[in-house]
Formats: structure tokens, C-alpha cells, sequence
């Protein structure tokens, strides 16, 4: 084209190749002889942007996700009331080196959300323990300063709304334990428990030994308040225990990775903060964006607000 351009006119060479004056103009101004330089893309717009990102918001979106690394952007943004976009917040990160490659999820086959959104309040309590001392930003400060080594947590399957106890052990008594005072503080706070369970899985803490023919202490507790029912989930079956499993990730999450503790009581402290903000200001995006509290008051207006929280050690 150069050539013929050169030789015959910008004009006979546009209708010889069928394109217009202007780009042939353009090859004729990019042309360099014995380069290749000229066929690369180049940018259309100006050479200096002028970033519109405040600078002190873009240091805090830094500084916030090297404190919370596992969260997102949506999150940290929702929470902090950042005023730039979470594209730019994704941006500023990728940047920085602070985006994780997140973990693949398994696919769900069946969306429940919308079959457990008819149950009644507390119709379902999931029950379950997590180990602490796997977690790395966790381990050291459960050595040095003697915190637990266990998570018994609960959680009601309608609501969202959660209990946690924390013990150095994971045994059928401690389990045992934990269920009683869940039963005792729901029926104090005027929840009908009738007709209503508690699921788990088959581990020791809550059905005993495996060779036991014998309901186990867990179970024996449970039954004895009138219509209560405890269930145990296929063995395997961990997909049946998905509410629990969601909210040890985020609690791994959002919690324990990320604060910093003086001594076991300041540990206790803490995780009654946590349990108070999770139930009654942090919204939860796969339930409308409602808390657990705003739930439950939509269901039961006449549950008092004791019902929010619960720690126990």
C-alpha cells in the first residue's frame, strides 16, 4: 500500500485496497523501512490521564484489605462507605499485588434458598465444630496466650442467626453443654421449639461411640425437650450441613484471621462482639441483604432481644 500510495496518489491507492484516504495516510505517516513497529496497536486517547481517584480513599482501600484479606470488594466497600466504584477498588489492589486467587466452589445442584425461606423460625438448627488450630494467623496466638482449640457453633437455617461456644476439647459433654444452654436461652426468649430439630453429623461429640447402642448423652439432652428432634446427616453427606460449613469459612474469615488477642478472656470478648455484629448489623447478600435480626423480627416481632447473641466457653 506504501508503495502504490507513493507512486499512484493516496486517493487511487484508498480505491485500489477499498479502504479511505485517512488510513492510508496513516500507514504512509507510520511506515518505517525495515520495521515492523508500524503495525502495532496504539493508544487513541491522551498519554497523561488524570486518575480520578482520591487519594486518601485509595490509601484506605489498601489499607483495609491488608487488614481483611479475605474480603471483597462489595463487603469492603458496603461496610466502610468507600465512595469509589468496586471496579476501581479491584484495580487499586490488583496493583498493589493484594488480590488472592479465590478458592474453586463446588457447583450446586439444587438451590435450596428458596424451600428453607418457608420453614418457621428455628425449625432447623444446624449444629457443628471447627477446628482452630489449622488456622495459620490463629495457631500462634492460641499457643502463646492458652485459647481454645474448638468452635461448637450453631445455626438456625431460616435466619441465619448464629451461637458459638469455644472449649480446649471436642467431647460429647462440651456438646452436650452447648445444646442445653441453646434449648434453655431459645425457650426463655419464647421460641416454640415443637416440631422443630437439631441436625448434626455423625462425629463422637454427638452420637458417642460408634459401636454404642445407646442414644447418646447429645441426643438423650435434645429429646427431652417436647418435640424436639435430633437428626444426623447421611455419613459423607457434608453438603447437608452447608449453613454451619458457610458460616466457619466466614467467621475463619472475617474473625479469626484477622484480630489480634491479649489473653483467653479478651479472645471471649471479642467473639461476643463478633456474634452481637454478625446477628443484628452484618446483612447477608444471599438473604436479601437482611441481618439475621431482621428476620426474625419480620417472622416474630414478639422475640425480645436477648435472642442475638449467645457465647459461652
Amino acid at each position: 500500500m506504501v508503495r502504490y500510495a507513493r507512486e499512484h496518489g493516496v486517493k487511487p491507492a484508498a480505491r485500489a485496497f477499498n479502504t479511505t484516504p485517512r488510513t492510508v495516510r496513516k500507514w504512509l505517516s507510520r511506515w518505517e523501512p525495515g520495521s515492523l513497529r508500524g503495525l502495532e496497536d496504539r493508544r487513541q486517547g491522551p498519554n497523561n490521564r488524570v486518575s480520578r481517584i482520591d487519594p486518601k480513599q485509595r490509601a484506605k482501600a489498601i489499607e483495609l484489605k491488608r487488614k481483611l484479606k479475605s474480603w471483597g470488594a462489595e463487603r469492603i466497600r458496603r461496610q466502610f462507605s468507600l465512595t469509589i466504584s468496586e471496579k476501581a477498588i479491584c484495580k487499586i489492589w490488583k496493583q498493589e499485588g493484594l488480590l488472592r486467587k479465590k478458592r474453586r466452589k463446588h457447583k450446586t445442584r439444587n438451590d435450596l434458598r428458596e424451600i428453607k425461606a418457608k420453614w418457621r423460625l428455628f425449625e432447623q438448627i444446624d449444629v457443628d465444630t471447627k477446628y482452630l488450630f489449622d488456622i495459620p494467623e490463629y495457631f500462634i496466638q492460641m499457643k502463646r496466650h492458652n485459647l481454645p482449640r474448638y468452635q461448637y457453633t450453631a445455626r438456625d437455617v431460616v435466619s441465619g442467626l448464629q451461637f458459638l461456644g469455644y472449649a480446649s476439647e471436642r467431647n460429647l459433654s462440651y456438646a452436650t453443654l452447648f445444646a442445653q444452654i441453646i434449648i434453655d436461652h431459645l425457650k426463655a426468649c419464647g421460641v416454640n421449639l415443637e416440631g422443630a430439630r437439631i441436625q448434626t453429623d455423625n462425629g463422637g461429640e454427638f452420637v458417642g461411640a460408634w459401636s454404642s447402642k445407646e442414644p447418646s448423652s447429645f441426643t438423650v439432652t435434645v429429646q427431652a425437650e417436647k418435640g424436639l428432634l435430633h437428626q444426623t446427616i447421611p455419613p459423607g453427606a457434608h453438603t447437608y450441613q452447608a449453613d454451619v460449613e458457610t458460616v466457619h469459612r466466614i467467621i475463619e474469615d472475617e474473625f479469626l484471621e484477622v484480630e489480634e488477642f491479649r489473653s483467653t478472656q479478651n479472645f471471649i470478648d471479642k467473639a461476643t462482639a463478633y456474634v452481637i455484629w454478625f446477628n443484628v448489623a452484618r446483612t447477608n447478600s444471599y438473604k436479601g441483604r437482611k441481618t439475621p435480626w431482621n428476620i426474625i423480627q419480620e417472622r416474630n416481632k414478639k422475640i425480645p432481644p436477648q435472642n442475638r447473641n449467645i457465647a459461652s466457653s
